[in-house]
């Protein structure tokens, strides 16, 4: 599922991931996947680069 999601959001081009923002963005899809609370989402407003 979590695959599937980062290959539409590529092939659509949504957003352009490296490496590291990959691993980041499926470790968030895979914690929302199987967390056992309702999600809340986080607006970011800037960038740690």
């Amino acid at each position: 599922m979590v695959q599937m999601a980062i290959e539409r959001i590529e092939k659509d081009g949504v957003v352009t991931l490296d490496e590291e923002r990959k691993a980041a963005m499926v470790n968030n899809l895979l914690v929302s996947i199987v967390s056992e609370r309702a999600i809340q989402p986080v607006v970011n407003t800037g960038t740690v680069y």
